[in-house]
């Protein structure tokens, strides 16, 4: 099933019924009066966030969001129906944002969801308004507000106008473009280039099966993991797809990443510390570090921490040594994924940052 973090939506909320005109006429009852009942509200449209629901894909297949009107009024003062409220489910850490008058699908292609001209410049979250920031489960978010239904011609008469043919229309839905972003609620993230042994260690952490192959970029959106310990505590971990020297600058899909970062409470810099790919443990290390702040500031602040990973294959070990020289005051712990060692340290380590931190999302 496709993967979606980020899509566009239209949001249109049900029009309120119109009033009703109309009088008592019965038999026995001259000149009854105006009885023209009140149009019904229209339907909202509502976000929830949902457990069962891990990304957007359903908006992708839908991504217009209608609501029911409200029905007219009727004689007799009877009201419209109340039209029923649209509710689609989300996933926990929604973010909603108003679309930018620049980047609404044009005119004459409202269907056009995807399209993007060359002279306007690739859609970021941080060109719209934020909305709603769904970070609980069952939050609820009013998208698009339903319209109010009309007055029937009851509410005109008076004692110098008995026989009113005045009613009102009902007021029309909210609607309005916005930009629907996923970004992953975990304790801790796991972070690293391509091949640096993530998903590995996910699978070795928790009962999360990402797929593991000997190739570059694998995981193609992040896997979220539950770890258990014995006092029956636990916290997530998620596999954060693999990072690029640039992906600040979004190359590659470097956006596409590192939004699922900024809410980990706890950073783990996976390193390839065998270099099997001809890489430097280091550089990779200060180029990961580079990458996050320049992307967003306040991930250096955040509590991290190195997980040196293949270290059973044969220059591990003097990488390693160089590595401590060269990267001082952190926390290191040597393992290997692939062979299950130390494994153990690193649950051990998530267990202590979890009565420090709590498990409470970052604002």
């Amino acid at each position: 099933m496709k993967f979606v973090d980020q899509i566009r939506v239209h949001g249109l909320a049900g029009d309120g019924g119109k009033g009703c005109v109309s009088f008592r006429r019965e038999k026995f009852v001259p000149r009854g009066g105006p009885n023209g009942g009140d149009g019904g509200d229209g339907g909202d449209v509502i976000l929830v966030t949902d457990s069962h629901t891990d990304n957007l894909v359903s908006l992708y297949f839908e991504p217009i969001i209608r609501a029911e009107k409200g029905g007219f009024g009727q004689g007799k003062d009877k009201h419209g129906r109340n039209a029923a409220n649209r509710y689609v489910k989300v996933p926990v850490g929604t973010l909603v944002y108003r679309l930018p008058d620049a980047f609404k699908p044009q005119a004459h292609d409202p269907e056009n969801f995807d399209e993007k001209p060359k002279d306007k410049p690739k859609l970021q979250a941080a060109d719209c308004e934020l909305m709603a920031d769904l970070t609980e489960l069952g939050q609820e978010y009013v998208l698009c507000k339903g319209g109010k239904g009309g007055k029937g011609n009851t509410h005109f008469k008076s004692s110098l106008n008995r026989a009113p043919r005045q009613f009102t229309p009902g007021e029309p839905g909210e609607e309005g473009w916005f930009l629907v972003e996923l970004r992953t609620i975990a304790f801790a993230g796991l972070v690293g280039f391509p091949n640096a042994g993530k998903s590995t260690l996910l699978g070795q952490l928790s009962s999360a099966h990402p797929k593991v192959a000997p190739y570059p970029f694998t995981t193609l959106n992040p896997v979220v993991g539950v770890v258990e310990f014995d006092d029956f505590k636990r916290l997530t971990v998620a596999d954060i797809p693999g990072l690029i020297d640039g992906a600040s600058e979004n190359k590659g899909l470097g956006h596409e990443f590192l939004r699922h970062i900024v809410r980990c409470r706890l950073l783990l810099f996976v390193i390839d510390m065998a270099g099997s790919e001809g890489r430097d443990p280091v550089a990779d290390f200060k180029t990961l570090r580079a990458e996050l702040d320049l992307y967003d500031p306040t991930l250096s602040a955040r509590p991290w921490a190195v997980v040196a990973n293949k270290m059973d294959l044969e220059p591990a070990a003097e990488n390693l040594k160089h590595f401590k020289r060269s990267v001082r005051k952190a926390t290191i712990i040597p393992i290997s994924a692939d062979q299950a060692d130390g494994v153990v340290s690193v649950r051990e380590f998530l267990r202590e940052e979890l009565d420090k931190l709590g498990v409470a999302a970052p604002e």
